[in-house]
C-alpha cells in the first residue's frame, strides 16, 4: 500500500524570505504596540490560520535550561488563562508539596518558524511562570527581568540595550555530550581554525543552515563566521531591548543545535569542552538610552564614555567577585577562565586589553558601549541581565584610593565562587533569598560530582552533569 500521508497533510510551511519578512515586522512591535493589541492580532491569526496544528511555548528555569510544551492551537485559544504545570519536575522550581505553578503567555515574543528545522504547522512563543495565586514567581527570571525593565522605563525613563556575541564548538556525531569520556574526548569536525574553514566544509555548512535559519526568525545577523579555535564559531545578530536580547540567545542555542542534529553532529555551548585551545565565551554588549539617546555616549569623557557609564563599569567591577557565579554558572566555565587562552579573567576595564573584564569598544553617539567579557556561553541570559543591570545601576562604586591598585581576577573554581556569591548580602538582596539559596543548592550538587582541582584534563562528571546537557537519566543521582 502507497504512503500517502504527506499528501493528505497540509500544516503551514513558509518559505524563508515570507519568514523573515513577517518576524522581522513583529521584532518591530515587540516594544512599540501594546500587548493587548499584539494579543488580539496574533489570536485573529491563529483562528484564522487553518494550516497551524500546534503553539510551541517556551520557558527557562533557574540555571537556563530551555523547556518547551507543545499546545494544541484550538486548546490553546480556549485556555490560555490557565495553563497549569507540575512545577516540581522542573529542577529550580517548586518542591513536591507546592507543585502547581501557571504558564502565561507572552504574546509579544510570537515567531513564526522554518518548517524544515521544526517541522511545519507550528509557531513559538515564550511564556512566563506565575504561581498558584496568578503572580509573578520567585524563580522564573524571564519574568522578573520583563517586570524590572518596563518599571525602569516608566519611572525613569530608562531603556537597556544590548547584544551577546554567542561562541560554541561543533562536534561529530549526535548526543556527543551524553555519550562524553574523558579517555576520548570530543571530535572536531575540521581542525581549520579562524577564517579556514572551507565553504563546502562541514562546520560552513552548519553555520550556513543555522544563519540562514536565524535570519529568517528576525534576528538581523550581521556576520557569521568560524571563530579562532578549529570547529568553532559564532553568528552576531543586532542589538535590541534586553529581554529581546536574552530570548535570542535561547533561540540561537535552540536552532543551532537542531541544525547541528539534523546533520548528524553537535553544536555544544560548554564553556571550555576542549583542552589546549580556546574556550566559547557570550560577551555581553550593553548601553542604556533616555529619551532615544545613548547616555552611555560622551564625545568630550574618558574613552568617549559618559560619567554614567563609567559609574556603571566602576559598580561592576565593584562586585565582580559576588556576581561571577551567575557570570560563570559551571564547572567547566572555570577551565576557559585561562590567561593563556585571551580569558578574560582580570577585574579590570580596558579598551584594548582582552584579558579585562570589561572592554570597551570603539563607538559613537550610537554604538557606544560596554563589553562584558568573562560571560561564559552556559549562563542564564535572564538571570545574567538581570544582575547586571541590577549592579549596574544600584551597586556600590569602587572605592577611590591614591595607592596603586593590584591586579584582582575572578575565582578561579566554582567552589570559590560559590563561596563568595553566597556570602553576599548584595546578591541576596537584588535576587532574593530563596533564589540565591536555590542556585548555590545546584551548584553545589554538581561541584561535588567534579574533582576540587580542574587539573589538565576535562572530567567526565563536569560534562554529563552539565545543566544543558539534556540527561535525564541521571537526575536521580543528584
Amino acid at each position: 500500500m502507497n504512503d500517502t500521508s504527506t499528501s493528505i497533510k497540509n500544516f503551514l510551511e513558509i518559505p524563508y524570505d515570507k519568514l523573515e519578512e513577517l518576524n522581522t515586522k513583529a521584532e518591530q512591535n515587540r516594544d512599540s504596540v501594546p500587548l493587548e493589541e499584539q494579543e488580539r492580532e496574533y489570536r485573529i491569526y491563529l483562528e484564522k490560520e487553518t494550516c497551524i496544528k500546534a503553539v510551541t511555548v517556551c520557558f527557562s528555569d533557574i540555571e537556563g535550561r530551555f523547556h518547551m510544551l507543545d499546545y494544541d492551537k484550538k486548546f490553546l485559544l480556549v485556555s490560555s488563562d490557565n495553563f497549569t504545570f507540575d512545577g516540581s519536575s522542573i529542577r529550580g522550581f517548586t518542591t513536591q508539596r507546592e507543585s502547581d505553578l501557571r504558564l502565561s503567555i507572552d504574546w509579544t515574543s510570537f515567531y513564526w518558524l522554518p518548517s524544515d528545522l521544526f517541522g511545519p504547522g507550528k509557531v513559538i512563543v515564550f511564556g512566563n511562570i506565575l504561581n498558584r495565586e496568578g503572580r509573578q514567581y520567585e524563580s522564573d527570571f524571564r519574568g522578573l527581568l520583563q517586570n524590572y525593565l518596563q518599571g525602569l522605563k516608566q519611572k525613569e525613563g530608562l531603556t537597556v540595550f544590548s547584544s551577546p556575541e554567542i561562541e560554541g564548538f561543533l562536534f561529530e556525531g549526535l548526543n556527543a555530550e551524553q555519550y562524553f569520556q574523558a579517555n576520548t574526548g570530543f571530535k572536531l569536525v575540521t581542525t581549520g581554525g579562524y577564517f579556514h574553514s572551507l565553504p563546502m566544509g562541514p562546520l560552513r555548512q552548519f553555520i550556513d543552515a543555522s544563519a540562514e535559519a536565524q535570519r529568517a526568525m528576525g534576528f538581523r545577523n550581521e556576520k557569521d563566521h568560524p571563530e579562532v579555535a578549529p570547529s568553532q564559531f559564532e553568528m552576531n545578530f543586532s542589538y535590541s531591548e534586553a529581554l529581546r536580547a536574552c530570548d535570542h540567545v535561547q533561540l540561537y542555542k535552540l536552532v543551532c543545535r537542531t541544525a547541528a542534529y539534523k546533520m548528524g553532529m553537535t553544536a555544544s555551548f560548554l564553556p571550555k569542552p576542549l583542552m589546549g585551545i580556546n574556550g566559547s565565551g557570550m560577551h555581553i554588549n550593553l548601553s542604556l538610552a533616555k529619551k532615544g539617546k545613548n547616555i552611555f555616549y560622551d564625545k568630550n569623557g574618558e574613552e568617549k564614555l559618559s560619567a554614567v557609564a563609567w559609574d556603571f563599569i566602576s559598580r561592576i567591577l565593584n562586585h565582580a567577585p559576588e556576581m561571577c557565579l551567575v557570570l560563570n554558572s559551571s564547572v567547566n566555565a572555570y577551565r576557559r577562565l585561562d590567561p593563556k587562552f585571551e580569558a578574560p579573567n582580570q577585574i579590570k576595564v580596558s579598551s584594548i586589553d582582552r584579558g579585562s573584564m570589561v572592554r570597551i569598544p570603539v563607538g559613537n553617539g550610537k554604538t557606544s558601549r560596554i563589553e562584558l567579557r568573562s560571560v561564559a556561553p552556559d549562563a542564564n541570559p535572564y538571570l545574567l541581565l538581570y544582575t547586571i543591570i541590577q549592579v549596574g545601576l544600584k551597586g556600590s562604586k569602587l572605592p577611590v584610593s591614591n595607592k596603586r591598585d593590584r591586579l584582582r581576577l575572578l575565582p578561579g573554581t566554582i567552589y570559590d565562587a560559590i563561596k563568595v556569591f553566597k556570602q553576599s548580602d548584595f546578591m541576596r538582596k537584588i535576587l532574593g533569598e530563596r533564589n540565591v539559596e536555590k542556585f548555590v543548592e545546584f551548584k553545589q550538587i554538581v561541584a561535588d560530582r567534579s574533582p576540587k582541582e580542574l587539573g589538565n584534563r576535562i572530567k567526565t562528571s563536569e560534562i554529563i552533569y552539565h545543566h544543558e546537557v539534556s540527561n535525564q537519566a541521571l537526575w536521580n543521582t543528584f
